[in-house]
């Protein structure tokens, strides 16, 4: 992967198309995705500040599981890794997971929530490698980055054999 980082908070306005098109990133060819999915996410500048300190990853965020999945859609090769909140309106974490792993069944997938969750049904996805990861909200920024970096090692480990 090469060393370029680039952060976006991604929303339904008049600029969505032209990210969703890939138009104003910088990637290359080795370059992957990571995109994380949550109401929530634009706001929180805890996670661009954590996200930072990863090297040789695109970070986009967006705020509309909708708009994720149709960006996913048009770039499901880059896609290395997504993150999502169980609970979006429209399409929740769970779907728009299990739609990343039909698309590109070698990108990574971690769930968050803050809210109670239930435990079989995240054994079950997990069980069927839907989900890779689980994040309980309220997170600390060492926690999302050392989760990053761990789904990062499994994919690099896994591309090298």
């Amino acid at each position: 992967m090469k060393l370029y980082i680039k952060f976006q908070t991604v929303q339904n306005g008049p600029k969505t198309r032209s990210v969703i098109r890939g138009e104003g990133i910088h990637m290359t060819d080795d370059n992957k995705i990571i995109s994380i999915v949550g109401e929530e996410v634009g706001k929180a500048q805890v996670f661009d500040d954590s996200l930072r300190t990863i090297k040789g990853i695109n970070v986009l965020k967006f705020t509309d599981s909708v708009v994720a999945l149709e960006h996913l859609k048009i770039n499901k090769d880059d896609y290395a890794l997504m993150i999502s909140d169980l609970r979006m309106p429209v399409i929740n974490g769970l779907q728009l997971l299990t739609t990343v792993k039909d698309l590109n069944p070698s990108a990574r997938t971690v769930l968050t929530t803050d809210f109670e969750y239930d435990n079989k049904l995240i054994q079950e996805c997990t069980n069927r490698h839907i989900i890779n990861g689980f994040i309980q909200k309220p997170v600390e920024p060492h926690e999302l980055v050392t989760e990053i970096n761990k789904q990062i090692d499994i994919i690099e480990s896994t591309n090298k054999k």
